[in-house]
């Protein structure tokens, strides 16, 4: 009653005719219950489920190759609830299918709609959707998904509505519906619990005039089809209107406003010029409201805001402060001139600010540092082969960004950020200096140590250890001001140096005349900030580009573009019927295939993983092969038994995944249910594993230059020390694909990356299998990452302490020969064989060795007592142990790299390098949390592969033992 007294003062208020309209008439825009007399009044739903921020970027592409077409984003746009340029919030429960560009227009409907329209009304069609209706974009077809109401027991069938209902129908005109609501399949039947009213009075050619959003009791009603409308013609600017709706909502439940309207066309004006994080003044708020003059008199009456949700404890902190300033007043009083004096500086200085922000607001600046990036790619690419080759400075901004819900999840971010200290060894060309921005703070011990590594350049290319030079002049670790600025906001380190304006001038300084450029990480806005901020152009893509692509179902549509081996699998799955419909498909399609992986969009690092052997746990599974292998594979795609088992495997699904599926991280992720709920709000792929027991995953980094040339820069396999899921480290090179295949498939992915406009560093995952029936080797292209990679900085420093050359086009990793190989070729000389012009090398490392007890040893103390036990490099060998140190704060994180001449030989140095470090630093009583005998154990398993493959190639082809031997 409470609540019906409130609508009924709204009503009242002369001012408010627009929404007295509202309540009086309910279109099918606002979808509130038909009220009656003998109902009570209705209660607005809640909402289903909050998506978590991303960066909200203008609709720029990166500037692509001059030889390359421009960039097609219609056909790669994400299929599902919300374009992933501008993913802000995914509905779980939303089965909206966008396969056009959003903001293109379809054609107006026929007049048969109209008439379909007006017979679901009366209750006389199903609210099935028609079998035969191929339209893209689908509503869910049940009454209770859509209405969140309770249905029928008569299937889909609507229920006939009341008399009244009826008589309103037959006496207003045919619905008209604007391209807003086009999306709708032309079979699509309108809203069922209310009949459809008049039209109000509009302009059918202009598609935003339903786009009115009914804020009620300080809540949105997601299923609205304004609120949809507005979401699919905004797609690019849909992550700052939901965080400036969040706003809304909070300060009208705050306020116990009751039912509140807000324009859809200034919601979008005004909230793109604001940030994701950015807190929204009221007067902004109200500015977006058909019914501000109503809102206005419930939020001013004295004391209102104190009656909604924590009112009483602002009430109490206002209060405090208006005596703090009554006292401070008071205090203040004997020097009340110099005090009018600061304050009218300080509200000088306020009205510039205030100024600067309304001329250039973060839309512009957004705007602004896109259009730069793209003038300056351009000019990078016209002179890319004069900078390759002349004096250059290569800013390294190693920077994880990653979306906010992502970046909150990753432990030790910092530590994440700085684990590619390898970038420093760039220096090994002698026209680059770097300057390496450092996420964390430095000891002068950790300084030291870096400047003695890459002071060893001149002792590696001579063989003489006491050949050292001092390179500091050429390489400058600098650390942002704004590092401690953010700690509760898990900001990327391009954040915090765009915030750092001490060290943006330091390295202005650095620049200044000379020819520079930015290598990021994982790309982000901010970095273009960054350039912007240094006048240097990014090699790199841009950030919308980066975002659309680098999901895994951005991916799965570079390797189609590509013609590239897949694993069979289906993705742009966003609600739970998908994923449900697709996997049942996909199992009876691939009934050989035992396990299924589910993959989310935007996790990193198999933390949004999760799989299950499906087949095994089939209650049909026993029916289901037999009935595959009595077809055929020929016949079998076409029978009615497969028909058959997808209604059975359909209905079994729901029950076995939450019993059977097992995430890969299960501390977040304890449940099915939990995962699939962070699944529904990002998205994901389903994709099968490999049908062997002996996979090896591989990783291929590629550089697409300015120029539009495409070169390997790295390859190696990859190591699993915490399941098949998560890579721990690798095995430079790669030794598992045949190298021509390898290139093959690469060129492949990075042509098609380079016609969709993406250049810079991009790092792609294989696996490897020999598949049971065939016997012979299979290759599947799995992810993609836009960014520099740990394995690529790996790669790096072991050519930096080689002096070594990788060909990835044969995999071979050479290094000129130490003393002993040049001993043994004087030997050779006299005989038939001529000398080698390099020795070979290969080399194990990681970046993610953990080990609790390392925070309980110094680390001048830990390379003493390794170099005791006989761990480390021989500079006259070019062969031996590497550490990567990334901190002295807690310093239970390291990196290593070992380096030898066979790979059995270095993944026994490399385990027993583990072992003496664990014995050093652990006691009997304290052996710590590490994952140092996981790595142990997945090298043994790897040996015994590495050997039973070298005997059978001894058996089969002697000739080629020998050379390797040799």
């Amino acid at each position: 009653m409470q609540q019906v007294e409130m609508d009924i003062k709204i009503m009242l208020v002369p001012e408010n005719v627009e929404n007295k309209a509202a309540l009086k008439h309910q279109n099918d825009e606002t979808r509130l219950p038909l009220i009656t007399k003998k109902r009570s009044a209705p209660l607005c739903s809640q909402k289903t489920g909050k998506g978590h921020p991303a960066a909200t970027l203008c609709a720029f592409p990166a500037f692509p190759p001059p030889d390359s077409p421009l960039p097609q984003l219609g056909e790669d746009t994400p299929k599902g609830a919300l374009s992933l340029t501008g993913q802000r919030l995914i509905l779980p429960a939303a089965q909206v299918t966008l396969q056009t560009p959003p903001g293109v227009p379809k054609a107006a409907p026929s007049r048969e709609f109209h008439r379909q329209a007006q017979k679901s009304a009366g209750g006389q069609i199903s609210s099935r959707l028609d079998p035969g209706n191929t339209d893209p974009t689908t509503f869910p077809n049940s009454k209770e998904a859509i209405y969140g109401t309770s249905s029928s027991s008569q299937g889909n069938i609507a229920p006939p509505p009341p008399s009244s209902s009826v008589a309103s129908t037959r006496k207003s005109k045919p619905v008209r519906t604007n391209p807003a609501q086009q999306g709708e399949s032309e079979g699509q039947i309108p809203s069922q619990t209310q009949p459809p009213q008049a039209p109000p009075r509009q302009s059918l050619q202009d598609p935003r005039s339903d786009w009115d959003i009914v804020v009620c009791h300080g809540t949105v009603d997601q299923k609205a089809p304004g609120f949809l409308a507005l979401k699919q013609h905004h797609p690019l600017s849909w992550g700052s209107i939901v965080a400036f709706l969040e706003h809304a909502e909070k300060l009208l439940k705050d306020s116990s406003v009751p039912l509140a309207t807000i324009s859809g066309t200034k919601l979008a004006r005004v909230a793109s010029d604001f940030e994701l994080h950015e807190n929204p003044p009221k007067s902004a708020i109200l500015s977006v409201l058909k019914n501000q003059s109503a809102v206005e008199k419930i939020l001013n009456p004295p004391g209102r805001r104190s009656r909604g949700r924590g009112g009483a404890e602002r009430a109490a902190v206002r209060i405090q402060r208006a005596w703090r300033r009554h006292r401070a007043g008071r205090a203040g009083a004997r020097c009340g001139q110099r005090e009018r004096g600061a304050g009218a500086i300080d509200t000088a200085r306020r009205c510039r600010s205030h100024t600067a922000r309304v001329t250039h607001t973060p839309r512009a600046a957004r705007h602004t540092h896109l259009e730069n990036f793209c003038s300056r790619a351009k000019h990078l690419a016209a002179n890319w082969n004069r900078i390759r080759t002349s004096r250059r400075t290569i800013i390294h901004i190693p920077s994880l960004g990653y979306s906010q819900h992502i970046r909150e999840h990753i432990p030790d971010l910092a530590v994440q950020q700085n684990m590619q200290m390898g970038r420093l060894c760039d220096i090994l060309d002698a026209n680059v200096d770097v300057i390496y921005i450092c996420p964390l703070a430095l000891s002068e011990e950790l300084l030291h140590y870096y400047s003695r590594l890459l002071g060893l350049q001149a002792a590696v290319r001579s063989g003489n250890p006491q050949a050292r030079a001092d390179l500091r002049a050429r390489f400058r670790i600098l650390t942002p001001e704004a590092i401690d600025s953010f700690p509760q906001h898990h900001t990327c380190l391009a954040t915090q140096l765009k915030h750092s304006p001490r060290t943006v001038q330091m390295i202005q300084g650095l620049i200044r005349s000379r020819d520079a450029y930015v290598v990021g990480g994982v790309p982000h806005a901010d970095e273009l900030a960054v350039a912007d901020m240094l006048d240097v152009p990014l090699l790199g893509p841009g950030p919308q580009l980066a975002q659309l692509y680098s999901t895994k179902s951005g991916t799965k549509r570079i390797f189609a573009s590509a013609g590239v081996p897949t694993p069979p699998g289906e993705w742009d799955l966003h609600s739970r019927e998908q994923v449900i419909g697709a996997l049942s498909r996909l199992v009876v399609d691939n009934v050989e295939v035992q396990r299924w992986v589910l993959k989310m969009n935007d996790e990193c690092g198999g933390n949004g993983t999760a799989y299950c052997d499906v087949i095994s746990h089939l209650e049909c599974s026993h029916w289901l092969q037999k009935e595959w292998q009595s077809h055929g594979p020929e016949r079998w795609s076409k029978s009615q038994a497969r028909e058959l088992a997808l209604v059975r495997i359909s209905q079994e699904l729901p029950g076995l995944l939450a019993q059977h599926v097992q995430p890969v991280n299960e501390k977040r992720f304890p449940t099915w249910e939990k995962f699939l709920q962070t699944f529904l709000t990002q998205g994901g792929v389903i994709e099968a594993f490999p049908l062997s027991g002996t996979v090896t995953n591989l990783t291929v980094d590629l550089l697409i230059e300015p120029t539009g040339d495409i070169s390997i820069v790295s390859s190696g396999d990859q190591l699993h020390a915490e399941g098949p899921f998560r890579s721990s480290g690798t095995t430079i090179p790669q030794r598992s694909v045949d190298p021509a295949l390898l290139n093959s498939l690469c060129w492949k992915i990075g042509a098609a990356c380079r016609s969709k406009g993406l250049l810079g560093y991009l790092s792609v995952d294989f696996v490897a299998f020999t598949h049971p029936q065939t016997m012979e080797q299979q290759v599947w292209a799995t992810d993609l990452d836009l960014c520099y990679s740990d394995q690529l900085a790996l790669t790096q420093l072991v050519l930096f302490l080689t002096d070594g050359n990788l060909d990835c086009g044969s995999s071979p990793l050479e290094a000129p020969p130490g003393s002993q190989a040049v001993k043994s070729q004087r030997i050779q000389r006299e005989g038939t064989k001529p000398p080698a012009l390099g020795s070979p090398r290969c080399a194990v490392a990681s970046t993610q060795l953990r080990h609790s007890n390392l925070a309980g040893t110094s680390y001048s103390l830990l390379l003493q007592s390794c170099k005791a036990r006989g761990v480390g490099f021989d500079l006259q060998e070019k062969q031996g142990t590497v550490f990567l140190l990334y901190e002295d704060q807690k310093r239970h994180r390291l990196g290593m790299i070992t380096i030898g001449e066979d790979l059995q030989g270095v993944l026994l140095t490399f385990a027993r390098n583990l072992f003496i470090i664990h014995q050093e630093i652990s006691a009997p009583n304290m052996q710590g949390e590490t994952n140092f005998k996981m790595a142990i154990q997945d090298i043994e398993a790897i040996l015994g592969v590495t050997a039973e493959n070298k005997l059978k190639l001894e058996e089969e082809q002697p000739w080629e033992a020998d050379a390797l031997k040799e």
